[in-house]
């Protein structure tokens, strides 16, 4: 007797929002479909999987879902985030070859060059974890002043940012542009690479597994311009990215940014795999300065 014919269970991927995995509130999906391979272009355009389409209303959800998790968030200890981050970065390592799979997808890499880009962005993750309690030193510290005053300043975190991920580096990249702006305390809607949309879909399931509060990243899938334009013009946006937007795009997001003085970071050319250094953890940080009158004890007179 034969075999009985097996029928594959294919993924259904879904927006991550709040903590929770909705479908779009509009119920559209669209194809994602394979990337030229390294081999050849024989597995260029091979069904993947389909990916929810993101409407408007999903982006205030998420905006929402942020503003929520905000408070608790940005008032955690930095070494609490640190070791959040961590545990993220553990849980990546456990389900390496399902990221490895779907950036060679993505990405039209081979195996091992896939593999070396999902390593560079678990190291960077691990990297941008082990920063959450030094960046206030480098950031902030004490100012010299003429008086008897302490003079200080420190990073705050600035909000709610809009993150728009890099179109073309599927995982590295959109590591390199999220874990920076929740490291400091930030929390996030993140606008996945419109192509190549499974790999950031897979974060959140493992965020979701993780330690990190439900809303402190929301991952949206779709269309970049039709998710990005109510997400620059939002009031309870405070930051955005526009790294993944084209030209003209970014130009009219940075305009809708302005009407509530939005901070921004402009696109521009970046190399994924080189060092990161400090400049996105200080992207979105708001400086506070306090002032206080220095006194004396007794006739010490030590300062306190």
């Amino acid at each position: 007797m034969s075999e009985p014919t097996r029928l594959s269970v294919f993924k259904t991927y879904k927006l991550y929002v709040g903590g929770k995995f909705p479908r779009s509130e509009s119920g559209r999906v669209y194809e994602v479909t394979a990337a030229t391979s390294a081999a050849g272009a024989a597995g260029k355009g091979k069904w993947l999987a389909n990916a929810p389409l993101s409407s408007r209303k999903d982006a205030r959800d998420a905006v929402v879902a942020a503003r929520k998790a905000f408070g608790g968030w940005s008032g955690a200890t930095a070494y609490n985030r640190g070791q959040v981050l961590y545990r993220v970065a553990e849980m990546l390592e456990g389900r390496r070859e399902q990221f490895v799979r779907e950036v060679a997808g993505a990405e039209g890499l081979s195996k091992s060059k896939a593999g070396a880009a999902v390593d560079a962005a678990i190291d960077r993750w691990v990297w941008y974890a082990g920063w959450t309690d030094k960046i206030g030193q480098i950031a902030g510290g004490a100012n010299p002043v003429a008086g008897p005053y302490f003079n200080l300043s420190t990073p705050e975190p600035t909000g709610v940012v809009a993150v728009l991920a890099p179109q073309e580096s599927s995982f590295l990249g959109l590591v390199s542009v999220i874990a920076p702006a929740i490291a400091t305390g930030n929390t996030v809607v993140a606008v996945a690479s419109e192509r190549a949309p499974l790999p950031a879909l897979s974060l959140g399931e493992v965020l979701a597994t993780s330690d990190l509060p439900g809303g402190v990243v929301n991952i949206l899938s779709g269309r970049t311009a039709e998710i990005a334009a109510p997400l620059a013009a939002h009031q309870d946006v405070n930051a955005i990215d526009l790294t993944g937007a084209e030209a003209q795009l970014a130009t009219e997001l940075e305009v809708a940014a302005a009407d509530n003085l939005k901070r921004v970071l402009r696109r521009r050319a970046e190399d994924w795999t080189a060092e990161p250094g400090t400049d996105r953890l200080t992207a979105f940080l708001e400086t506070k300065t306090v002032w206080h009158p220095t006194g004396s004890l007794g006739a010490s007179g030590s300062g306190y």
